[in-house]
């Protein structure tokens, strides 16, 4: 009787809040409040506007618990609901971590098991995650539709207030003592835990281990000396009883602090928040604040060993020196801006002092991972050293480090320096992103973590100005925070970390001396205990799921129709130019398209190499000093990618090209233009010394992100031989490319290289290859017509016909509405006689954790069968292979998707098992060919796959899937439609059709620790 009471009033609720007044802006709908106002349990304390931002700030508290509330009224629908609680663990077995999951794991008014998992799959939301940083714990969702936002701050606050914390969602998300094969009592017993495999995947990563071992070298007086994620080895101390401890004493309103924005009322989510959970606690006094640090009297010094990584540019140079120094406290958020500023002005771009003093002489490979300002703590720290440095080299880099803040402290910065980093901040502000909800959240999450003013954080202009100030009062400000912060200050850290050949077989050795000690202890009731959980546990997460209890939006509440994008289609000096009018809050965004059609095959490879180096080595008169300065003053950036677009109607055609991107305020579009103008007509290509420098960083930061983005490479090495465009995206951003830039590495000479450059450049600037895009106010347009007409003749000379390299051209109307013939064209390469074929790679790495990945050939966007493909991926996913490979095999994450290259791909991050997964893979698909699913889960993944097409669009990049992709907005619809009539009898018939043994073509790739069985296996090829 109550439930249902309670349900009319939510019903009631949900009436009110689904008429969002527009006649008045969020923003001054909220001025309206007044300081000691009482809303449902709630005081607000504070009001103010924040025109910088186009928002008003309202500041709460709870009368009852003290919890802290603030809340960003704002025009905008993707609104967010955040919950952080400050945790400070004082050991390293990953409490807050294994909490964080555990508490996603059923909860009193949810008690199914994986609440958050099943809402991705019964909501519309735009975001939904949580996070574990060193103090704090954050619960965040985003959505664009009112009733779904209510239903998720349902499910997240019973989560995180009232959890089930049941003991088999420790030992599956925590850790747990486990026989190999959980029915097998004669199996040997292992450690097993989806937490756990996560941080061993995490300390695989070199420069994970680094950031880890400084801050708790540098802050080792409380919370922040312990590993807050959980080092792998003492997560297996950790107990049920620890982790419910945790709970009753960190997860209390008293000790938490709510976040809401966007356009939805705030009397809604306070009504919400007070009757679901605050009502239900008392004021407590939570012991969990972080003392300041006591300050060192003297600098210390520290060593540290990592693994030796066989991707590096430089085998013989491994090592990296950093110096770390402790500033002030994050709740001075003056101070904290300032830092912040003399930071940036330190090491960004090549005309800081440390790029010039460390990058150049090329000494190492890139800046550490660990560089520059840090306010993640409660005192801020800076640091600065090298990445990929020689041991012997450790001595003289100290000596630079000290040698370059006294020479700071002589000569300051530029005042041209100092304005660009200004007017990056300006930039900053005017961009419209769609995220903005969640940046802000994680903007003001650190600081008000210690009783930080969140609001003072968002009044930047104040800041700015102030800023300007202080350096017009005092033209040493600048020098003096150097002096204070640098050269006077004791509490700094020099930590050098150099590879041990035998780092990976200490580790794994260290694991098996813990895993023995724990068998070793045990009784033969304890063993037998063990089997018996690990049975009880499989049969948990074989039971089918009663997920009824859940709130979930239905099929009918998604829009039938998309919102139509307008576009114009324009041409100047030949060039086919597509302008977007959208509120661009005065900027205006600038793409270029050059395809590659008339490269040669054998400069193909250099393609990504020569994006990545062509807007840093000088044009025109500018040198590539010069030009950096002149593009942070004029720009909010220009950069130029590699593009590899599929065709929507064949799989064996393709667009290929480079993409260049750029934007700029408004005043500054000549500038823009003329700096663009100047890098088609006269690039740089002389300086040797400065393209290795480019290379080595390139090579540095392709080897450093294998650990994090396995799946990834994975992926795109099990897709190249399906595809021709697959097979050149392997080339461009694949296993491929990184042996290839480390091979570049290599060279004693870069001359050849330097050469091949201007080949490049003349095949792909080259205006009979290229289409524009621009998007700006309404305004604007006719003045960034000029612009662009006066850049196209600008490069008009460059124009040349060349033959394509590839015999078979055929072309698309970039305007699909067009009448054929008449209108522009995007050139798609046909490789009509491509074979796919199957093949399986391994690439044995030092990491004690997989990625997996299986990839088939299916169908192209507009087939009939493509949008079943892709509920068929959501499905499989949440309704089989989460279970599967994480839940039961221990990974971190995997699943199945349908990609817009026609490509079905399954993965797995972070996985223990290899052979296990790929045999989920090919279960999965048995499991959709039987039709063990309901109409519920069709129509959950429905909910799934429409909460990605509809994710929202920024301003700037409104009309890119007609530019890039020749998607129109009626080939939108049509897809839309298609997805709606999805059927259960169409996914068991695409399963057998295209995923079937027999029907498919695929590829395997795994990346991975040492592997005999693969080894052994003649029908893979090992790397």
């Amino acid at each position: 009787m109550f439930r249902q009471s309670k349900m009319f009033l939510s019903k009631l609720r949900y009436l009110s809040v689904l008429q969002r007044p527009k006649s008045i802006s969020a923003a001054e709908r909220a001025l309206q409040y007044v300081v000691g106002q009482k809303i449902h349990g709630f005081t607000v304390r504070e009001v103010t506007p924040v025109p910088d931002l186009f928002l008003t700030a309202v500041k709460l508290d709870h009368d009852v618990t003290g919890a802290q509330y603030l809340h960003a009224a704002r025009d905008d629908s993707n609104n967010l609901f955040s919950v952080q609680f400050r945790t400070t663990p004082m050991d390293s077995t990953g409490v807050p971590h294994i909490l964080e999951h555990t508490v996603l794991c059923g909860s009193q008014r949810f008690p199914c098991r994986d609440p958050f998992f099943k809402m991705l799959n019964r909501s519309l939301s735009t975001f939904m995650n949580a996070f574990t940083a060193s103090d704090y714990t954050m619960y965040p969702f985003s959505t664009q539709n009112a009733k779904d936002f209510q239903n998720l701050l349902s499910v997240y606050l019973d989560a995180v207030f009232f959890p089930c914390l049941r003991e088999l969602d420790f030992w599956q998300e925590g850790w747990r003592l486990e026989n190999e094969n959980p029915t097998d009592p004669s199996s040997p017993l292992m450690f097993k835990g989806v937490v756990f495999n996560e941080m061993k995947g995490v300390f695989s990563d070199n420069e994970r281990i680094y950031a880890q071992h400084l801050q708790n070298k540098l802050l080792p007086d409380h919370t922040y000396s312990v590993v807050s994620g959980g080092e792998p080895l003492s997560i297996t101390d950790l107990t049920w009883e620890q982790l419910k401890h945790f709970h009753a004493t960190h997860y209390h309103p008293s000790n938490a602090r709510f976040f809401t924005y966007g356009d939805l009322p705030l009397e809604q989510h306070l009504n919400q928040i007070e009757e679901e959970a605050l009502c239900k606690f008392h004021r407590t006094d939570p012991d969990t604040a972080v003392p300041a640090q006591t300050l060192w009297d003297k600098p210390r010094e520290d060593h540290v060993t990592c693994s030796l990584d066989p991707l590096a540019p430089d085998p013989t140079k491994q090592n990296t020196l950093c110096v770390s120094y402790l500033l002030g406290d994050i709740t001075d958020t003056f101070e904290a801006f300032t830092l912040s500023l003399l930071s940036s002005l330190m090491i960004s771009g090549p005309n800081s002092p440390f790029y010039k003093a460390l990058i150049e002489p090329k000494i190492g490979t890139d800046f550490s991972s660990v560089v520059g300002y840090d306010g993640s703590t409660r005192q801020a720290s800076f640091s600065v050293g090298l990445q990929g440095m020689a041991e012997e080299d450790i001595e003289k880099v100290k000596c630079i480090i000290s040698q370059t803040i006294d020479d700071i402290i002589a000569t300051g910065f530029e005042e041209e320096r100092i304005e660009a980093l200004l007017h990056k901040i300006e930039i900053q502000m005017k961009h419209q992103s769609t995220s903005f909800g969640l940046a802000l959240a994680s903007y003001i999450a650190s600081c008000w973590n210690h009783d930080g003013d969140p609001v003072q954080l968002l009044k930047i202009s104040e800041n700015v100005a102030r800023f300007r100030q202080c350096l017009q009062e005092n033209p040493r400000y600048i020098q003096d925070k150097v002096q204070h912060y640098f050269k006077e200050n004791t509490h700094q850290l020099t930590l050098s970390m150099g590879p041990d050949e035998h780092y990976v077989e200490k580790q794994s050795n260290a694991e098996q001396d813990k895993l023995q000690q724990k068998i070793q202890a045990l009784s033969d009731a304890a063993r037998i205990d063990i089997y018996e959980k690990g049975l009880q546990l499989l049969s948990e997460q074989c039971k089918t799921q009663d997920a009824s209890c859940l709130p979930a939006l239905k099929v009918s509440d998604i829009e039938p129709t998309i919102p139509r994008t307008p576009v114009q289609m324009g041409a100047t000096g030949g060039v086919p130019v597509q302008y977007c009018e959208q509120p661009t809050n005065g900027m205006v965004y600038f793409r270029a398209m050059c395809n590659l059609n008339t490269l040669p095959e054998d400069l193909k490879i250099y393609v990504p190499l020569f994006c990545s180096v062509i807007t840093k080595l000088g044009c025109g008169e500018l040198d590539y000093r010069q030009q950096a300065q002149q593009m942070e003053l004029k720009t909010g950036g220009m950069s130029v990618t590699p593009q590899i677009i599929s065709d929507t109607a064949d799989l064996d055609l393709y667009e290929q090209g480079i993409l260049l991107t750029s934007a700029c305020l408004e005043r500054n579009l000549p500038d823009m233009f003329h700096l663009w103008s100047d890098l088609f007509n006269s690039p740089h290509f002389d300086d040797e010394e400065r393209l290795r420098v480019l290379v080595m960083m390139s090579a540095q930061e392709l080897s450093n992100g294998i650990s994090y983005s396995g799946h990834v490479y994975a992926m795109t090495r099990a897709a190249r031989s399906l595809t021709p465009a697959a097979d050149l995206q392997e080339t461009f951003g694949g296993m491929d490319q990184v042996k290839f830039m480390k091979r570049m590495t290599e060279m004693t000479d870069l001359t050849s290289i330097l050469r091949k450059l201007p080949r490049i450049k003349r095949h792909l600037f080259n205006p009979d290859n290229m289409r524009c895009a621009v998007n700006g106010t309404p305004q604007k347009i006719a003045d960034t017509a000029v612009e662009v007409e006066r850049f196209i003749g600008n490069i008009a000379s460059l124009r040349k016909e060349r033959k394509p390299v590839r015999p078979v051209i055929v072309e698309r109307p970039l305007d699909p509405r067009a009448p054929s013939g008449s209108a522009a064209s995007r050139k798609l390469v046909s490789e009509a006689r491509f074979k796919p074929c199957q093949m399986k790679t391994y690439f044995e790495l030092p990491y004690p954790v997989n990625f997996v990945s299986e990839c088939v050939r299916t169908v192209p966007f507009t087939h009939e069968d493509y949008a079943s493909l892709c509920i068929l991926g959501r499905m499989m996913s949440a309704k089989f292979l989460h279970g599967e490979i994480r839940e039961k095999g221990g990974a971190y994450g995997g699943g199945a998707r349908m990609g817009g290259n026609g490509l079905f791909s399954f993965y797995s991050y972070r996985d223990p098992n290899c052979s296990q997964t790929l045999a989920a893979f090919r279960s999965g698909v048995e499991w959709a060919r039987d039709g063990k699913f309901t109409q519920q889960d069709v129509d959950e993944a429905k909910l799934s796959v429409f909460s990605a097409v509809d994710a929202p669009i920024a301003p700037s990049d409104k009309g890119l899937g007609l530019f890039l992709n020749g998607v129109s907005d009626e080939l939108k619809q049509a897809h839309r439609e298609r997805l709606f009539a999805v059927t259960h009898k169409n996914l068991i018939d695409v399963a057998g059709r295209y995923l079937g043994i027999g029907q498919r073509t695929c590829g395997v790739a795994v990346l991975g620790p040492k592997n005999e069985n693969i080894k052994k296996d003649p029908s893979w090829i090992v790397k």
